[in-house]
């Protein structure tokens, strides 16, 4: 069986990611020069602004709604944050958005349940404070983001590479 990430990782002078993650090369490559570097850094920004989030969330609703509502909205605008951020600066996938979108959000939702079935133990069985709390929490979610991103959410077959190529050849026919 082919290895589907063969050619499309390589990029001179630039090492091919990890596991699944394939796409051409993200503008942050001019700078870190490997992709899996870059996946770090973007994941170090987008855990400093999922905090950012829930600190946002939580002056503004946990009053009214209380914390776990402000986990979830924290959750969803850091997702599509960070969906945004990895398609853009790390891995410049093409096509697949919906699809791409769905396998990044079922990462997202196991660090999602690991964080809602440790905040309240945190917080309610230990009385930690609920931001001392997700602070610890978010470097347990983190490597679970990681991990799953890494052989999961940007995957490209082998078929898909072939249909990309396809469209890029008869782009080229067509001017």
């Amino acid at each position: 069986m082919p290895d589907d990430n063969a050619d499309a990782n390589s990029t001179e002078g630039v090492p091919a990611p990890p596991a699944g993650m394939t796409g051409e090369p993200g503008p942050l490559l001019r700078i870190v020069h490997d992709q899996r570097v870059a996946f770090l850094l973007v994941g170090g920004i987008n855990t400093v602004v999922g905090f950012a989030w829930f600190i946002g969330f939580q002056l503004l609703l946990q009053d009214w709604l209380g914390y776990m509502v402000v986990l979830l909205c924290a959750h969803v605008a850091s997702v599509l944050c960070a969906f945004v951020l990895y398609r853009r600066f790390v891995f410049r996938v093409r096509g697949h958005v919906i699809r791409d979108l769905g396998r990044f959000e079922v990462v997202n939702l196991a660090a999602l349940g690991i964080n809602a079935a440790l905040l309240p133990l945190l917080v309610e069985v230990f009385g930690l404070q609920v931001l001392v709390s997700q602070f610890l929490i978010v470097g347990v979610t983190m490597l679970v983001s990681f991990f799953g991103h890494r052989g999961f959410s940007f995957r490209r077959t082998s078929a898909d590479h072939d249909k990309l190529a396809a469209r890029e050849q008869q782009k080229g026919e067509n001017q």
